[in-house]
């Protein structure tokens, strides 16, 4: 049967029908209108339903099938392209997304009390590289005086060797003066893996060598070779609900030219989160984080905790 393009398509291709009418006239309608649809969904169902009704007319209904088909695959090599070359051709000030979180939190620990929490994270996904910049400041003042203070920073760019295997790069700043430090900056860098890459659940993790300094509320400043270890877990339960856990373990050798033989030390960020989308931009976040130092200043606790309950802004 010889196809012609008979109604233009909503997305810019032409849908085929028959120049003969093969099909009966009101069939014919019906199909044409699915196919203007351009709902890949609704054209399978149309064409079945046609297919069983006009069982003379199946090869008819094949070609009809085989060209929308074909028409579709042209069109998302060519949108496909089209995004890439976007992509290749995009300044280093473009094609960034992210959020913004503000919300309240109840501290227990080295500090037990409510506050104010903001956020902020940006990404910028490329066709191999990928960068993301990462901001939280947690603050609490009580009758004048501050009762927590903590705030956070981190860029991490990620190259993709392949569709699991990635190489990351680490550059961090966190100070939290009630954990006993004024400043802590650290630099790592290594390779990560997918292990887990589906369509609602992911997992990754990654792990490598680290430099990390840290300058004490007594004064005393500390620099450290130490491992660094992470993993990503993001789980959409639904449509509107998503679980997420983050984790960065970094052991170090406490490694100051006096002490690098026996001491050691191991710190702990993890982040478990319940985040309920509310429209197509907005969400609530339920997160706990626990943060642990297993040699912290004196005076200081091992182990803080932090509740949050944040409104989350896309852009």
């Amino acid at each position: 049967m010889k196809l012609l393009a008979c109604v233009p398509f909503a997305i810019g291709l032409a849908i085929p029908c028959a120049a003969n009418a093969a099909l009966p006239p009101d069939v014919q309608a019906i199909v044409d209108a699915a196919l203007a649809t351009g709902d890949p969904k609704k054209v399978e169902t149309v064409l079945d339903l046609v297919e069983q009704t006009n069982p003379d007319d199946a090869e008819e209904v094949q070609a009809i099938r085989k060209t929308f088909l074909d028409d579709r695959k042209k069109l998302a090599e060519a949108e496909a392209a089209r995004k890439e070359e976007e992509i290749r051709s995009a300044g280093i000030f473009e094609n960034w997304k992210g959020e913004g979180e503000i919300g309240a939190f109840r501290a227990t620990g080295n500090s037990e009390n409510t506050g104010l929490s903001v956020a902020l994270n940006l990404k910028r996904q490329g066709i191999d590289w990928t960068h993301q910049i990462r901001a939280r400041a947690d603050y609490q003042e009580s009758n004048d005086v501050t009762t927590r203070e903590q705030y956070f920073a981190a860029y991490e760019p990620r190259y993709q060797i392949n569709e699991r295997l990635f190489g990351f790069g680490l550059a961090q700043f966190d100070r939290n003066t009630f954990q006993g430090f004024d400043a802590r900056y650290a630099l790592s860098g290594g390779l990560g893996y997918k292990v887990i890459d589906g369509d609602n659940l992911t997992l990754s993790v990654k792990a490598g060598p680290a430099y990390r300094r840290t300058e004490l509320v007594t004064g005393v400043v500390e620099d450290e070779l130490a491992a660094l270890v992470g993993t990503d877990f993001d789980w959409q339960i639904a449509d509107w609900l998503t679980l997420t856990q983050d984790s960065n373990v970094v052991a170090d050798s406490r490694g100051s030219a006096t002490v690098i033989i026996d001491g050691s030390s191991t710190t702990l960020n993890l982040i478990t989160a319940l985040r309920a989308k509310v429209t197509d931009r907005l969400s609530t976040r339920l997160a706990y984080q626990i943060d642990y130092d297993s040699s912290p200043a004196a005076g200081a606790e091992t182990t803080d905790t932090l509740s949050r309950f944040t409104l989350v802004y896309g852009f």
